[in-house]
């Protein structure tokens, strides 16, 4: 299984970007799919996650302002983060759990800031 992210990038407050992850390779239809970030100096936070059946989970620190979603074929998962703040700057990566096995993608960057 691997995981490719993209879509950060450096965006002034208040600003908006999506971030995207495809999965490929051999993916049971159940699993949960997700986003973590970790900013420098701190331990790497769960921001948001999504199952195969739709249901969600946020931080609270992104809830209101960031949405996580899956495409049709269940194997790519969006990040829309609105009114982004410079606290939400940190590496994203995306994650994908089966049973017991995690993987993860390889990290895309995320910088507010004016």
């Amino acid at each position: 299984v691997q995981l490719q992210a993209s879509g950060g990038g450096l965006v002034q407050p208040g600003g908006s970007l999506r971030l995207s992850c495809a999965a490929s390779g051999s993916i049971s239809s159940i699993n949960v799919m997700g986003w973590y970030r970790q900013a420098p100096g701190k331990q790497r936070e769960l921001v948001a996650t999504i199952t195969n059946g739709g249901r969600t989970n946020y931080a609270d620190s992104v809830k209101g302002r960031f949405t996580i979603s899956r495409d049709n074929a269940k194997t790519t998962v969006y990040l829309q983060m609105n009114s982004l703040k410079p606290e939400d700057t940190a590496v994203y990566y995306c994650n994908l759990k089966i049973g017991l096995y995690v993987y993860w993608g390889q990290g895309t960057r995320v910088t507010v800031s004016s």
